[in-house]
């Protein structure tokens, strides 16, 4: 994790500021709102950590997605679409996917766009012209 991190961080420059949050995002997404947009890297690694520690991760999830209506600044949260494959054999793994999903929807209707990468390639996924 540490090499893949400072990957991440070569790549991006040195213009990006670091705000580690493993477990209490929503005290760092009030920390630095303000107007400058922030990048959250990755949201299926903080529920990663969340769901490790046993936390109440269902109401972690809510507390980000209220918090996120209270934001000033933009924000841009990285995610992995996990239900797409086959369903894990391991019980971890398949609570992992379904809280992922889970999360992923929930942080997608509190947004005000979401785009999903293909082999590299954006599309958008909200607003569209199916929108409810």
């Amino acid at each position: 994790m540490a090499a893949r991190i400072s990957e991440h961080r070569a790549r991006r420059g040195t213009c990006w500021q670091d705000l580690h949050a493993p477990r209490d995002l929503c005290a760092a997404l009030r920390a630095s709102d303000g107007d400058l947009p922030r990048l959250v890297d990755c949201l299926t690694l903080w529920l990663t950590n969340l769901l490790l520690a046993e936390a109440d991760w269902r109401g972690e999830v809510q507390a980000l997605v209220e918090e996120i209506a209270r934001q000033r600044a933009p924000m841009i949260f990285v995610t992995n679409e996990v239900g797409a494959g086959i369903v894990p054999e391991n019980r971890l793994a398949r609570s992992f996917r379904d809280a992922a999903g889970w999360m992923n929807q929930a942080v997608a209707e509190a947004s005000d766009e979401v785009w999903l990468a293909v082999a590299g390639y954006p599309v958008k996924v909200k607003p569209n012209e199916h929108s409810f």
